[in-house]
């Protein structure tokens, strides 16, 4: 048992074993580098086609999707009906009377009549005024 291994329990490695080995792992993946290149070319490959794939789910989930009853529940106006607690709100569809609950959160805030004229408007002015002059 060498002094080394008794002071720090481990065995002691010289320079020279660390670089061969070192030099051996650098010439085994140096001879790798065509069949790495092959690999990692059908790698690409192989991701591609799941790109494509996935692409074409989406596209043919969105065609379905158009003519499901999602697309076509959430056309035209509604008018609320009932207020519950923790957000959730009744709507009246006013074309088939149908009611349903959603979540508040998902309601835009619609103002009926029509635009207003710039006649109809009022401007505020921001700005302080000038203090008036004091002299005689």
């Amino acid at each position: 048992m060498s002094p080394y291994r008794i002071v720090f329990d481990k065995t002691y490695h010289l320079p020279i074993e660390i670089e061969h080995r070192a030099c051996w792992i650098v010439k085994q993946c140096n001879l790798a580098y065509d069949q790495a290149g092959k690999q990692r070319k059908l790698q690409l490959q192989e991701l591609e086609e799941l790109h494509l794939e996935a692409y074409n789910n989406s596209r043919i989930y969105k065609q379905k999707l158009i003519t499901s009853k999602l697309h076509s529940k959430w056309d035209g106006t509604f008018v609320i009906t009932h207020v519950f607690p923790y957000g959730v709100v009744e709507l009246k569809d006013e074309n088939t009377n149908n009611t349903f609950q959603v979540n508040g959160h998902q309601i835009k805030l619609y103002h009926e009549g029509p635009p207003l004229t710039v006649a109809e408007m009022e401007s505020i002015s921001l700005m302080e005024p000038a203090p008036p002059d004091d002299s005689p």
